[in-house]
């Protein structure tokens, strides 16, 4: 199995492998053209993140300063808008759907390591190894359509957030959010449901 392959599938993986290495170059180099243009540069603003994302539908923002890891695993519907200052952590896949707003500051997160120290550090580690000394995992993450992620929110690893959704400035996810609810806090707790839909 390759580490792309562990990557994907949940298990530890070297993140120095080559393969992510080369993700972590063109992204960057992608990025950094991104952040520079003037906001008016649309034309060329999609281009980039064409060239960026694994997939990104119609009339998408995204905007700047944006940080990604990778790049290639982020997927992005139709109607999407992606508010200054935002990072998604895209070492596995980050599936956004459509009619989706995402406020200022927001945080994906897909890697992770493991909670025992025992478990988290590499075994027999040395520098001349090409490998990282912790291990590194990655989960998915998605967010239905129509949901609204409120500003400063962190997502963690492996949350799925269900279709028509709000989520309050500054939760922290932790747990899958169903559909049609509003949810806050940290962690992050469904406080009613909205949409038409009944308990």
């Amino acid at each position: 199995m390759t580490e792309l392959e562990k990557c994907m599938t949940g298990l530890n993986y070297n993140c120095h492998d080559n393969i992510f290495l080369e993700y972590k170059r063109k992204a960057r180099e992608l990025l950094t053209k991104y952040n520079a243009l003037p906001y008016e540069y649309k034309g060329e603003k999609t281009e980039i993140l064409s060239s960026l994302f694994g997939n990104i539908g119609t009339n998408v923002s995204v905007g700047t300063p944006f940080l990604c890891d990778y790049g290639c695993n982020i997927y992005i519907g139709n109607n999407v808008s992606i508010n200054m200052n935002c990072t998604f952590v895209d070492c596995n896949k980050i599936q956004i759907g459509n009619q989706v707003l995402i406020s200022s500051n927001v945080q994906i997160y897909t890697s992770t390591h493991s909670v025992e120290l025992s478990e988290r550090l590499t075994p027999d580690w040395s520098p001349e190894s090409g490998e990282y000394f912790c291990q590194t995992y990655a989960l998915p993450v998605k967010i239905g359509n129509g949901c609204w992620i409120g500003g400063g929110v962190i997502i963690l690893p492996g949350i799925t957030i269900g279709d028509g959704t709000v989520i309050g400035a500054g939760s922290v996810i932790t747990k899958d959010i169903p559909d049609n609810c509003v949810a806050a806090g940290n962690p992050c707790k469904v406080l009613r449901r909205i949409n038409g839909d009944t308990i």
